[in-house]
């Protein structure tokens, strides 16, 4: 139940991003830049203690729900589809980079934050 409520949670934040995007009058590919972003940081944070019920909530509901692999996918073979060529490679390699960047900063913060 504590992971279906985080993904609930998760998903309804991730929408509230998509809807933020669309009023900033951004691409929705961008929203899930964000999105993947900052929920890898997130995720980094509670990496050091991931095992207990409460971090389940956290990292497979919560920042589950938050993320999205398959809707960067799609967008990436959107962008790619429609020739938006820099686009795609911007948006997937950002995508790459500053999630893994984030994840281990998250994890680094964690680390000096609560030993």
């Amino acid at each position: 139940m504590l992971i279906a409520a985080g993904g609930a949670l998760g998903s309804i934040g991730r929408y509230s991003l998509s809807l933020l995007a669309s009023q900033l009058l951004i691409g929705a590919e961008w929203a899930t830049l964000a999105a993947n972003v900052a929920g890898s940081f997130l995720i980094g944070l509670a990496m050091p203690g991931a095992s207990s019920q409460a971090a389940l909530f956290y990292t497979v509901g919560l920042c589950g729900g938050f993320t999205t692999f398959s809707t960067f996918s799609s967008q990436s073979l959107h962008l790619l589809h429609d020739g938006r060529y820099l686009a795609a490679v911007l948006y997937m390699s950002g995508t790459m980079v500053l999630s893994l960047a984030m994840v281990a900063l998250g994890w680094y913060c964690r680390q000096r934050i609560w030993k």
